[in-house]
């Protein structure tokens, strides 16, 4: 594959990962902004919070969706694993720094589950773990920081065991590092003890339905 194509499947990953779902489907269906509501976050789990459960899990599904679609395409295109990484990293990187809403965007976690799966479903295995945090403490920081580290981690094992490839273990701790570094505010507000549980509000109504 020569450059040129190999540059337009990292922009592609960029521009479908920098889709803002949240807002998308906040404005669609209830004509309103999530960034201007609970945490100002527009991905699950404020979507969760502001828009209901339904539309949360639909704005998990999309974003894991756009993470895994460039990574599978750049692989059916013939591009290795380097090529596939890249495209990985530059869909988690679209969907924290957007540039359809002002370069800003999610935490990312959604977006890094979907692109890494489609590279090796193998860091699933990290998900139940997820489950288990957010059942136990409710906060679903702590429970993506683990996770993703904890994928980036095993990953890592496995190819030093000889399994897998490099390109995984780069595009695993390169989108570890995106995650974090969006969670920074969220990992100053664990160790005070300040970090919000996970808890539903009331949905928003449609803009004009007269329902407050």
């Amino acid at each position: 594959m020569n450059d040129l194509a190999s540059l337009a499947l990292v922009v592609f990953g960029f521009g479908l990962g920098a889709i803002p779902w949240g807002v998308v489907l906040g404005r669609v269906f209830l004509r309103t902004d999530l960034r201007d509501h609970g945490s100002g976050n527009i991905g699950t789990t404020n979507a969760y919070r502001v828009l209901g459960w339904r539309y949360s899990v639909a704005v998990m599904l999309l974003d894991i969706i756009k993470g895994a679609i460039p990574v599978l395409v750049t692989n059916w295109l013939g591009g290795g694993d380097w090529l596939q990484a890249l495209v990985a990293v530059a869909a988690v990187a679209g969907h924290c720094w957007s540039p359809f809403i002002g370069f800003r965007g999610g935490k990312g976690v959604a977006t890094t589950a979907g692109a890494a799966a489609a590279l090796t479903p193998w860091v699933l295995l990290a998900f139940p773990l997820m489950v288990a945090i957010v059942a136990k403490w409710r906060y679903v920081s702590l429970a993506s920081i683990v996770g993703v580290v904890m994928a980036a981690i095993g990953v890592t094992v496995s190819y030093l065991l000889g399994h897998g490839s490099p390109a995984w273990v780069f595009a695993l701790w390169a989108m570890t590092a995106i995650i974090l570094i969006q969670h920074r505010a969220n990992i100053g507000r664990l160790r005070s003890g300040t970090e919000r549980r996970l808890t539903r509000h009331k949905r928003i109504a449609p803009a004009g339905s007269g329902i407050h």
